[in-house]
């Protein structure tokens, strides 16, 4: 637009006048004249129509579009809810009213749920479980694992038939190993447990029980009796190898020390760890091959006798001194072979010939008085409460004398033995074993021994076929060894109380034991050691 119009335009608006064309100008063809015609006159304002208004299709495509937006709003938000636990939809519900008598919903869906909201929205955390893809047959064939070429694996096998196991009856099998090694299923494993009213007091109970010291380790209520679990151990006396006869195998009262004697003329004794069993010392005695070797009941001494001298060697552990015990004053023995020690460390018991018992006073090794029995002493054994003495005779008569008094209590006769060999008592004063010479082991109640003349056996053990030289109880008298040292292999473990022997000891294809002439049991029935004529102390565990 030029400025003279522009300028002219701007005067006319301020004045209110309408802009006078020039003629020649175009017309306006909204001012009634239509372009390239006559001009036309303009219609009446009641010829007029009315703003053209939306049509009814616009409408509904407008009211089809917010349904459609509605709806997938509506899908969305149940795609979201699917995810959310059922105690926070409910409490959704119930805030913004979808659901009618919000309460009574709410408490009726509380009643019918028998977990707490708390264990409801746990389980909810969990996220769906996925179905797989694919499915491999070959996964669901039950995979088999062999058990004999592990040495850990091989230790649970109960029979040869369980050379390989499934997983699953693997996985039983550990779980039961590890609940007999705990005592059963301990406390933090229970799932089920719940807190009693009675828990505050068991709590005081835990702290009074740590304010003081003491043994708090407790034995298994009882030893499954069938087969007895064992594993070898590196032989006892591995790092002081000898080929002579093993005489005497036993262990330390009070510490994990494992003494080994034999006719080499040496007393070895070695740290029990199971695996190496480092030598600790060894005392050689010359010319001295040793008949017995035995601890004193603290533990500080070493008692050893010879096969043909009546010297008796007392090696003092705390000074490192060795004392030889010439002659003892009324003591008439030519030869001093076996000997027995109280439980209780006040006596020692020496079985002399002519059917003599001799009773030494342990600290001062002075004699106190001496028992006689018809025939010939062939052994004895004290009671565990060290007040009595068991005897046996070769003529197959059991004696039981006082201590204190030296008399004779009772006297009499082991069923169907011909000639006593050895004798043994429980450390639970409860059985008394006699060993004969036809491989017959009589297990006695102590208290028929001391008030029947004729006392029956509850059991008499016959897997032995030639004469049992060698009796001994395990400290918490669930298990009785014996052995014969005139066959290979001829030792047996029998469970008490049921006096059945243990059906996997020893392995008979491995022949590894030979003649068993000594055993003994540790102090907390953890090991068992034996020794055989050539020279090794074999170990179990």
């Amino acid at each position: 637009m030029p400025p003279e119009r522009r300028r002219r335009m701007k005067l006319d608006r301020r004045t209110g006048a309408k802009p006078k064309r020039k003629p020649g100008m175009r017309p306006d063809w909204k001012a009634g004249a239509g372009p390239g015609g006559p001009p036309q006159k303009p219609a009446p304002s009641s010829q007029r129509k009315p703003p053209a208004r939306p049509s009814a299709a616009a409408a509904a495509i407008a009211v089809a579009a917010a349904e459609e937006e509605r709806r997938l709003r509506q899908r969305n938000r149940l795609r979201l809810e699917e995810d959310k636990p059922a105690v926070e939809r409910c409490l959704e519900e119930l805030v913004f009213g979808d659901v009618e008598n919000d309460e009574d919903a709410l408490l009726r869906q509380h009643e019918d749920s028998g977990d707490s909201e708390v264990e409801n929205e746990a389980k909810g955390n969990f996220p769906p479980q996925k179905k797989p893809v694919w499915v491999d047959e070959e996964d669901e064939d039950e995979e088999m694992v062999d058990m004999m070429n592990n040495r850990f694996r091989k230790d649970m096998m109960k029979n040869a038939s369980e050379s390989k196991l499934s997983k699953d009856n693997l996985k039983k099998r550990l779980k039961e190993e590890f609940q007999h090694a705990m005592g059963g299923v301990p406390a933090w494993a229970e799932t089920t447990k719940r807190k009693t009213s009675s828990d505050d007091e068991s709590e005081e109970d835990e702290d009074d029980l740590l304010q003081r010291t003491g043994n708090f380790i407790s034995t298994s209520t009882s030893l499954p009796r069938g087969i007895l679990k064992m594993k070898n151990c590196q032989h006892a006396n591995a790092e002081r190898p000898t080929v002579a006869r093993i005489s005497s195998v036993q262990f330390h009262p009070g510490a994990q020390i494992v003494m080994v004697a034999g006719l080499d003329n040496a007393v070895s004794l070695f740290q029990v760890d199971g695996k190496t069993n480092p030598k600790i010392q060894s005392i050689y005695l010359e010319r001295f091959p040793i008949f017995k070797a035995c601890f004193s009941a603290n533990g500080e001494e070493v008692l050893a006798t010879s096969t043909h001298s009546k010297v008796l060697y007392v090696y003092d552990m705390l000074a490192g001194k060795l004392i030889p015990v010439h002659q003892v004053r009324g003591l008439k023995e030519k030869i001093v072979r076996s000997f027995e020690v109280s439980p209780d460390g006040s006596f020692l018991l020496i079985n002399g010939i002519a059917g003599y018992l001799h009773l030494l006073a342990m600290k001062t090794k002075e004699l106190i008085g001496s028992m006689k029995i018809n025939g010939r002493v062939a052994a004895s054994t004290f009671s565990s409460d060290s007040k009595k003495v068991y005897a046996s005779s070769g003529d197959g008569e059991v004696y039981v004398w006082d201590v204190n008094s030296r008399k004779c209590l009772n006297r009499f006769v082991d069923e169907g033995s011909l000639y006593g060999l050895s004798i043994a008592t429980s450390r639970n004063g409860q059985y008394v074993a006699c060993g004969s010479n036809c491989g017959v082991v009589n297990i006695y109640n102590q208290d028929s021994c001391l008030q029947e003349t004729n006392p029956k056996p509850i059991k008499a053990i016959m897997n032995l076929v030639t004469g049992v030289t060698s009796l001994t109880f395990n400290p918490t008298t669930e298990i009785l060894a014996i052995a014969s040292e005139k066959m290979k292999e001829a030792v047996r473990l029998v469970h008490l109380p049921s006096c059945t022997v243990f059906s996997n000891f020893p392995v008979i294809k491995n022949k590894n034991i030979s003649h068993v002439h000594t055993m003994d049991f540790s102090p907390r029935s953890g090991y068992f050691a034996l020794g055989n004529e050539k020279g090794k102390a074999l170990m179990y565990r």
